[in-house]
């Protein structure tokens, strides 16, 4: 499906045409059809042959018009139809030329940007073509439309109707394809309840997919897809881009409204505070109104340049950098300029010269850039949530500046030998501690520590290629405790006899990670090899043994005896009965 929309000013035969060339009404409303002029947007789709040079081809390619009102009163409404649009039919009446509508319909399209479009210049049975044909052509020419394609019509006597088929048809053979894989954002310019069915909004699904049983967002909270319907026919996906109603299920009809969207899930993110590049030239006041896709949204417009400026928003909207969109100025009845996001997360602006030199960053599409600088490191995710691809080193799903991740394992071991100096026999340096200095995700953290000989564990910094050296003082503690062990392995010495010789908590908690004692409880310590040497001489014992049986074969007290089975059983070397004996595990 390939979705147009027309333009022109009020009573240039917009719907006229529409049915003729569709066969259906798309004015939906009693009071259009009663005063023959378009309010609202009107909906209404053909199948049309690619056809070029006068040539019918066999394939077929389905054209959904949305038929917008041309009245200057209704210019809202046809904004809201045209934003999500990528083509556009522009009708000139050869009876009545350019006029004002016709004007302002085409500021918006070159304000949105809008590359594809087709002229037809209606009632050609009522004065000759030629001179509305050559203006209007010129006029499109300056624009984002640049040089079009022209018919002459008359849907009264159905002349050049043929022709416009095939040239429309021509039209949307050279759209762009849609990404059916893109996140979608569903702009709704229509809100309205069937009975037994619920709450049904409408929009043009620029890209993506939708399909019955999705969850998406609409106003922050998740909503589901009872239904879809796609040119009048249930369906169960539909794939842009396409006109698309979608019944939603638990949503009340005041639940939603013209300019919301419907969103993937967390790949969007709405923000009050956008920079744009300005399109066109023109007086810019300082309020204004922001329509982009069906939204139309009151903003105050603070310019950083002639070309930049930013707009805060009086409600937040879903937008990413390269959305396109218009600033228009209600009172005046006129496009002020068309804007381009280039930042859905400026940062804060301070100090003299902060202005001047965001124009420049803007200017010089460095806006993804200084956003990575700002923040250091950013998930991809949220990149792309903000429309901008990763321009920086990948790590673990971060996305990180490569200054800073040039410069971080300098940082972090400057810092690890700074902390580890006044820490001699701490186990390791808390990372909460290192992110002081560097703060970074851990996977971050670990790529940098790579590169310095430190590694990461259990929320603890330390060196990787430790070689067990404690501080002398501790070294000599140590080697005494290890000497008088050596004579009586298992007579471990009590709590007073290890603070003489300066071994308190973590003096002993930095002698068991250089694997030079075992702890057994927080004052019962022996010496490395005493659990492997007591599992020999307990091999020797019949089975069962008691705890008495083990004291006595190790020549030491029920104090040391009783901690030195539990590690053995945690080792998996004994097996405690239920009865408190023990005997050795097959190994």
């Amino acid at each position: 499906m390939h979705v147009v929309a027309t333009a022109g000013h009020v009573d240039h035969g917009k719907s006229t045409l529409v049915r003729a060339l569709t066969g259906m009404e798309p004015d939906r409303l009693a009071e259009e059809r009663r005063r023959g002029l378009t309010i609202d947007l009107g909906f209404a789709w053909t199948d049309i042959g690619a056809e070029t040079a006068g040539q019918e081809t066999a394939e077929q390619r389905t054209l959904a018009f949305v038929d917008v009102p041309g009245h200057e009163r209704f210019v809202p409404n046809m904004l809201a139809g045209t934003g999500p649009v990528p083509a556009v039919l522009f009708v000139v009446a050869a009876d009545d030329g350019w006029q004002a509508q016709s004007a302002e319909h085409l500021a918006a399209l070159d304000a949105f940007g809008v590359r594809h479009g087709l002229l037809a210049v209606t009632k050609a049975d009522r004065a000759d073509p030629a001179a509305a044909t050559e203006d209007a052509l010129r006029r499109l020419r300056a624009t984002s439309l640049g040089a079009v394609r022209a018919v002459a019509v008359s849907a009264r006597t159905g002349a050049g109707l043929a022709e416009l088929r095939a040239e429309l048809g021509a039209m949307a053979a050279r759209l762009p394809a849609p990404d059916d894989t893109e996140d979608v954002r569903l702009w709704i310019d229509r809100v309205f309840t069937i009975r037994g069915a619920g709450t049904v909004v409408t929009g043009t699904l620029g890209a993506g997919t939708v399909r019955v049983g999705d969850a998406l967002l609409l106003g922050g909270r998740e909503v589901v897809v009872r239904g879809l319907q796609a040119l009048g026919r249930p369906v169960d996906v539909v794939r842009g881009v396409a006109r698309v109603a979608v019944n939603l299920r638990g949503v009340a009809r005041d639940g939603a409204q013209r300019g919301d969207a419907l969103l993937a899930p967390d790949a969007w993110r709405a923000t009050e505070l956008v920079d744009v590049l300005l399109r066109g030239e023109g007086p810019l006041h300082r309020e204004l109104v922001l329509h982009l896709g069906a939204a139309a949204v009151p903003c105050y417009v603070r310019p950083w340049g002639t070309d930049t400026a930013r707009l805060t928003l009086r409600r937040p909207l879903p937008v990413r950098a390269g959305d396109s969109g218009l600033l228009r100025d209600p009172g005046g009845h006129r496009i002020a300029r068309g804007v381009e996001v280039l930042d859905a997360d400026p940062p804060v602006l301070r100090g003299t010269g902060a202005a001047r030199a965001r124009d420049r960053e803007l200017l010089a599409g460095e806006a993804a850039a200084a956003y990575l600088r700002r923040h250091g490191t950013v998930r991809a995710a949220s990149l792309h949530a903000l429309g901008w691809a990763p321009r920086g080193p990948e790590v673990a799903g971060w996305v990180v500046d490569p200054e800073l991740l040039r410069a971080l394992p300098g940082q972090v071991a400057a810092r690890f030998a700074e902390w580890s100096a006044a820490h001699p026999i701490a186990e390791g340096m808390p990372v909460a501690t290192l992110r002081q200095s560097a703060p970074v995700p851990d996977d971050v953290l670990r790529a940098a520590l790579a590169d310095t000989g430190l590694a990461l564990h259990d929320g603890l910094v330390r060196r990787a290629d430790t070689t067990g050296a404690l501080p002398a003082a501790v070294e000599r503690a140590v080697t005494e405790l290890e000497q008088r062990l050596a004579a009586a392995p298992f007579a471990a010495p009590e709590a007073a006899v290890l603070a003489d010789l300066g071994l308190g908590p973590r003096e002993l908690a930095a002698a068991e990670r250089a694997g030079r004692l075992v702890r057994l409880t927080g004052s019962v310590v022996l010496a490395a090899g005493a659990p492997a040497r007591a599992a020999r001489l307990l091999t020797d014992l019949p089975a069962p043994f008691t705890v008495s049986d083990a004291r006595r074969a190790l020549g030491t007290t029920r104090r040391v005896a009783v901690p030195l089975l539990e590690h053995l059983d945690a080792e998996g070397v004994t097996q405690r009965a239920a009865d408190g004996t023990r005997r050795m595990r097959l190994r």
